[in-house]
């Protein structure tokens, strides 16, 4: 496997632990030595492992939590232990723009940063 069909791999892990609302599968997802950093739409930024866990925990648990996809994933900014993957959430009405940051870490890819925000000329959906 490529390494960036690997991070493409990576990506869509993290939003199958998003779409199914399985927290241990994200818990496990997030890397576990470095800063992680997640950015939500209208929240402050989270900074540290607690902080960002702690949200997503919120999030998943949130019976309100409507159901979120994701499209057109690009590989970014790749070196040989890292790479940032940019793609689109699909959330009801709502699309926004998110970049998700991938690190090598014990011979697998691991989350350190997350960040969406609301894209106002979004690409259309594929079909």
């Amino acid at each position: 496997m490529s390494e960036l069909v690997e991070y493409e791999f990576a990506n869509e892990a993290f939003y199958l632990a998003f779409e199914g609302k399985d927290y241990e599968a994200m818990a496990h997802l997030w890397s576990q030595e470095r800063e992680l950093i997640c950015l939500h739409p209208g929240w402050p930024a989270l900074i540290g492992r607690e902080a960002v866990l702690n949200s997503w925990r919120d999030i998943l648990q949130n019976p309100a939590q409507g159901q979120v996809s994701f499209y057109g994933a690009r590989v970014c900014l790749a070196t040989e232990e890292s790479a940032t993957v940019v793609c689109y959430e699909q959330a009801g009405d709502v699309t926004m723009v998110a970049t998700n940051a991938f690190v090598e870490e014990d011979g697998r890819l691991r989350l350190v940063s997350h960040h969406a925000g609301y894209c106002a000329n979004p690409p259309a959906l594929p079909t």
